[in-house]
């Protein structure tokens, strides 16, 4: 599905394809969850990765890309790198590198400590935000550099985790993760939604825009927002925010 003529949505998954980059872009795929909630006595199977490969390789095989950025939070704990972390980055990489992708990471508030093996494993490592032609790639935990984003045309950002719930019509609530498109600033912004398996989302129709986690969205009209929900194998467009509160997509 095209959010413009550059951006293309992959239908089904949580990946964006910007064509003149020739690039995959995905956000918030906290890796090492599962071994970090065992350790704190929560089991969960583990999917997180399994999913993420198979997502990435059916991207590649549709758009043949040549780049992976990944818009902050390749892992999941915040103090350290955990062995299952480290085991899964590695493991990431390694099928990354045997797709032929360049691998770009923009650093978010869970990737302390990845800088330390950018040399090791060939990555492209910035903290926070990082300009790619006019394509500001950012984290989104923080606001954009004045200099960056006066420099860019179209931002494309993680962080947030968006979703939306919508009710059936038994009453029973279901959650889907989703696309955000819309302006900041007067420019394009793409909110990634979390490639994570096992992050659900913010509930972007549900929660008040003050309790929103990036800082960009003080700034941005969230209810004229356009929304690119993804669920059962398809992305749907569900128009904008504002319909999907009143209920009437």
């Amino acid at each position: 599905m095209k959010v413009t003529e550059d951006i293309e949505l992959i239908d089904g998954l949580p990946i964006a394809y910007v064509r003149s980059l020739n690039s995959l872009a995905v956000a918030d795929l906290h890796l090492g969850y599962e071994g970090v909630m065992a350790k704190r006595g929560i089991l969960v199977p583990k999917a997180n990765l399994k999913f993420i490969k198979k997502s990435i390789k059916s991207a590649v095989e549709l758009t043949s890309a040549k780049n992976i950025i990944v818009d902050g939070d390749i892992k999941n704990d915040f103090s350290d790198v955990d062995v299952e972390e480290f085991n899964e980055l590695f493991e990431l990489i390694h099928f990354l590198k045997d797709l032929n992708l360049s691998i770009t990471l923009i650093k978010g508030n869970h990737d302390n400590f990845v800088e330390r093996y950018k040399e090791a494993f060939n990555l492209k490592v910035y903290r926070q935000e990082t300009l790619i032609e006019n394509y500001l790639f950012l984290h989104g935990e923080e606001l954009p550099a004045e200099d960056k984003l006066q420099s860019s045309s179209t931002l494309i950002m993680g962080h947030e985790h968006p979703a939306i719930s919508i009710y059936t019509e038994a009453g029973s609530k279901e959650k889907l993760k989703c696309f955000l498109y819309g302006k900041y600033d007067g420019k394009p912004i793409l909110v990634l939604p979390a490639m994570s398996y096992f992050s659900g989302g913010t509930d972007i129709n549900l929660v008040p825009k003050e309790e929103l986690l990036s800082p960009l969205f003080k700034n941005i009209d969230v209810d004229s927002m356009e929304v690119y929900a993804i669920g059962y194998g398809s992305t749907v467009d569900f128009g904008t925010v504002e319909i999907i509160k009143k209920g009437t997509f």
